[in-house]
C-alpha cells in the first residue's frame, strides 16, 4: 500500500469549497431540522465525547469558510441511532449527512436513505478498501478510520510454555495455533488459554468468528450473487470450522463464560486474548508495553483473515443540498481530522498519508502491528442488503454451536433462513 501523501483539499481547502458551495447557493435548505441554509449532520458519537470533539472541531472550522452554508450536528447515543435514522427515512426528514456503521451500508443504500457519494476521484483513491462502501459498484460512504482484530499474548507466558511467536508476515497455521493453545492450556498460573470474547454481543459474533470461517474456506454467502448460502456457510469447510471452534470449548482451551471486555486478559487469569486494536493500549497499561504481544489471525489454510469495514460518512437521497454534504465530508477526510480521530479514539487513519503523524501507529507506534494487520488481512462483510440479517443468522448459529448444537445441521438450518429473507425480498435488487 503506498504512503505517499495525496492533497486533495490541502492548503486551500477554505477556499476550495467555498468555491463549490456558491455553485449550489440556489439549493440552500437543510433536511433533517436544520434552519435554513444550514447543512443537517447527525451521528451516533453521542455517548464517545472524544470523537465528537473531532467532528464539532472540523465542522467550526467548516463552518467559519462557508457560512451560508453551516452544519448543524445532532448526536445520538449509539444504542439509539439506527432506530433514529429509520424513523427519519419514514416520516421523510433524513438529514443531510449521516455516520452509520460500514456493514449496514448496502441496506441503507437498498432502502433508499443514501445518495452516491460525489467526491473527488483523488480523495476516493487515497482511502484504504475497508474504509469505503461500494454496493452496485457505486461508493456510497467512506470512513476516517478502521481498527483490526489482533490476538493479545503474554509474552511470559509464550516464554514459559515454549510457544514460538507468530508474526503478521507469517501468521499461525491451524496446527501452530493449537499446539499453541494446547501447551498455554498447561501453565498453572492461568484459568483457560485464551479468551475468544464469546461474552460479546451485537455485531461481534460475524465479525470475529466469521473471518474464521472465511479461512476454513467457507464464507456467509456466495459473495459472486449474493443470492445463496447453500454451499458456503454449509460447506465441508464451513463444518470444519463448526467443529473446530466447538472444540476449543470442549478441549478446555476456552470459557463460555468469560469476563466481558477482556477482564480475564486484564487479571492475569487467560494469557491469550481475542480481541481488537481498541483493547491494545489498556493492555499495555496493565502488563507494560514490552510483555504484550500483538498477533495476527490464524491461516486456516485459505489465508489469514479479519474483518474489515468501521463507522462512516454518507449523504442522505433526500438532502436538498448534496453538493454541500459531500463538500463537508471531503473537508472531513483531510489528514488533520484523520489524525485528531485517530489519537482521540486509537483507530487506524484511512488514509495512509496521515499515518506517520499519528501518536500510536507511527513507525515504532504502539500500535503499528495492529495497522499492519488491519491492512494486509482486513476482509469486508459482505455487501449485501440483506447483511443485518445474515449477521443475526451467523450470530445465532455460532452461539448454539458452541453451546453443543450439532454443527451440519444448525449451518444447514442457518442457510435455509438466510436463502428465505434472500427469497422474500426479491434478491435484495436495486427498487
Amino acid at each position: 500500500m503506498s504512503t505517499t501523501r495525496r492533497t486533495f483539499l490541502g492548503l486551500g481547502a477554505s477556499a476550495a469549497v467555498a468555491a463549490t458551495l456558491a455553485a449550489c447557493s440556489s439549493q440552500q435548505g437543510g433536511s433533517g431540522s436544520g434552519s435554513s441554509g444550514a447543512i443537517s449532520l447527525w451521528t451516533h458519537n453521542g455517548g464517545n465525547k472524544e470523537e465528537l470533539a473531532v467532528v464539532n472541531k472540523a465542522v467550526e472550522a467548516f463552518n467559519a469558510a462557508n457560512p451560508d452554508t453551516p452544519v448543524e450536528v445532532k448526536s445520538y447515543p449509539q444504542a439509539s441511532y439506527n432506530d433514529s435514522i429509520a424513523a427519519a427515512a419514514v416520516a421523510g426528514d433524513l438529514p443531510d449527512i449521516l455516520d452509520l456503521d460500514g456493514p449496514i451500508m448496502p441496506n441503507w443504500a437498498w432502502a433508499g436513505y443514501l445518495a452516491p457519494l460525489q467526491i473527488s476521484s483523488e480523495l476516493e483513491d487515497s482511502i484504504i478498501d475497508s474504509a469505503k462502501g461500494y454496493w452496485n459498484d457505486t461508493l456510497y460512504s467512506v470512513g476516517p478510520y478502521d481498527t483490526s482484530l489482533c490476538f493479545l499474548g503474554r509474552k511470559s507466558a509464550f516464554e514459559a510454555a515454549g510457544v514460538p511467536i507468530p508474526t503478521v508476515d507469517k501468521p499461525w497455521t491451524k496446527d501452530e495455533f493449537d499446539a499453541a493453545l494446547a501447551k498455554l492450556a498447561e501453565l498453572p498460573d492461568y484459568s483457560y488459554a485464551i479468551d475468544f470474547s464469546v461474552a460479546d454481543s451485537a455485531e461481534w459474533w460475524p465479525y470475529a468468528y466469521a473471518p474464521m470461517l472465511q479461512s476454513f474456506g467457507g464464507d456467509l454467502i456466495d459473495r459472486e450473487t449474493f443470492e445463496t448460502a447453500e454451499g458456503f456457510l454449509n460447506g465441508d469447510a464451513a463444518v470444519q470450522w463448526g467443529e473446530w471452534f466447538r472444540s476449543c470449548f470442549t478441549k478446555g482451551y476456552a470459557s463460555q463464560t468469560p469476563a466481558t471486555d477482556g477482564q480475564d486478559f486484564l487479571q492475569g487469569k487467560v494469557p491469550l486474548y481475542y480481541a481488537g486494536g481498541w483493547k491494545v493500549l489498556q493492555s499495555q497499561e496493565t502488563f507494560g508495553q514490552d510483555e504484550v504481544l500483538i498477533l495476527p489471525p490464524v491461516d486456516f489454510g485459505q489465508g489469514a483473515h479479519v474483518g474489515g469495514g468501521s463507522w462512516q460518512w454518507g449523504v442522505s437521497a433526500t438532502s436538498s443540498n448534496p453538493t454541500a454534504a459531500n463538500a463537508f465530508i471531503e473537508f472531513l477526510m483531510q489528514d488533520e481530522y484523520l489524525v485528531e480521530y485517530s489519537n482521540a479514539i486509537g483507530n487506524f487513519p484511512s488514509v495512509p498519508s496521515a499515518t506517520p503523524q499519528t501518536d500510536y501507529y507511527k513507525e515504532g507506534g504502539a500500535l503499528e502491528p495492529v495497522y499492519e494487520i488491519g491492512t494486509k488481512y482486513a476482509l469486508l462483510r459482505p455487501a449485501t442488503p440483506g447483511y443485518k440479517v445474515i449477521s443475526s443468522i451467523f450470530d445465532k448459529a455460532a452461539r448454539d454451536i458452541v453451546s453443543g448444537a450439532d454443527v451440519k445441521s444448525t449451518l444447514d438450518q442457518a442457510v435455509k433462513d438466510i436463502d428465505a429473507d434472500i427469497n422474500s425480498n426479491n434478491g435484495y435488487q436495486a427498487k
